[in-house]
């Protein structure tokens, strides 16, 4: 073959290859492998969006409750101005806690036997759920960050096995053959990667805010528990 022919095909072969013509250029499974690869990037950035700003404002209902409750509000005043409304974080722990202490002291009953244990039974369940509802969907982001990486590998092995199908069927190596196989493959790969990467990272970061929230949970579990034990040690020596 004529070097000039050669040379000719091989810039022509570059010129294009831009990120639109690899993928019309690519084999139709590896265009479902970028087009899957490519919306579960949408949905992790979606989800990296929701709970970053989910957290945001855990975080700043957390400090307002904190500041409510440690301000000297008795806790009657502040459980009738939370019970009729929707409350998420401490505000849920308090109400829950609060509903069941009323539950014991009000009525024709005084159900004040074990009253701590239960209280702390219905402060573990409510700490478990808004754990639950902040972790949600992180598991997601951690499916994506492991599997995007193979995903996109699959992809780069059928488009090396494109080349070799051009090369073997045009009986030449030059670049202008193996080319386009070579770029689709890597563009699959590099489109895993684009997907697994911020995945990754986001959920470490997720996963590590979600720990310090349920801390945080658990830490005025155990305060606002030991304020009801004493009172309900009062009561009982009254």
């Amino acid at each position: 073959m004529d070097p000039a022919e050669v040379t000719q095909g091989a810039l022509q072969a570059v010129n294009e290859v831009s990120l639109w013509g690899l993928f019309w250029q690519a084999h139709f499974v590896v265009k479902l492998v970028m087009l899957g690869l490519l919306g579960a990037s949408i949905w992790s950035w979606a989800i990296i969006v929701d709970k970053t700003l989910l957290f945001m404002r855990t975080k700043r209902q957390m400090d307002r409750f904190e500041e409510v409750f440690w301000s000297g509000q008795s806790l009657e005043e502040l459980y009738r101005s939370l019970a009729n409304r929707p409350v998420s974080g401490m505000g849920a722990l308090f109400v829950a806690a609060m509903r069941e202490w009323k539950r014991s002291f009000e009525g024709s009953g005084r159900a004040v036997a074990s009253l701590a244990q239960r209280i702390d039974k219905v402060l573990d369940v409510s700490i478990q759920r808004e754990v639950e509802r902040l972790e949600s969907k992180l598991l997601v982001l951690a499916t994506i960050g492991s599997a995007s990486p193979l995903i996109g590998l699959f992809g780069t092995v059928w488009g090396i096995m494109t080349s070799f199908r051009s090369i073997a069927a045009s009986k030449n190596t030059s670049l202008a053959v193996v080319a386009p196989g070579i770029a689709e493959a890597l563009f699959a790969t590099a489109i895993g990667l684009f997907a697994a990467i911020p995945a990754v990272i986001a959920y470490n970061r997720l996963q590590a805010e979600a720990a310090k929230s349920q801390g945080r949970l658990e830490g005025f579990a155990d305060e606002f528990s030991a304020i009801l034990s004493r009172q309900i040690d009062e009561r009982a020596a009254a």
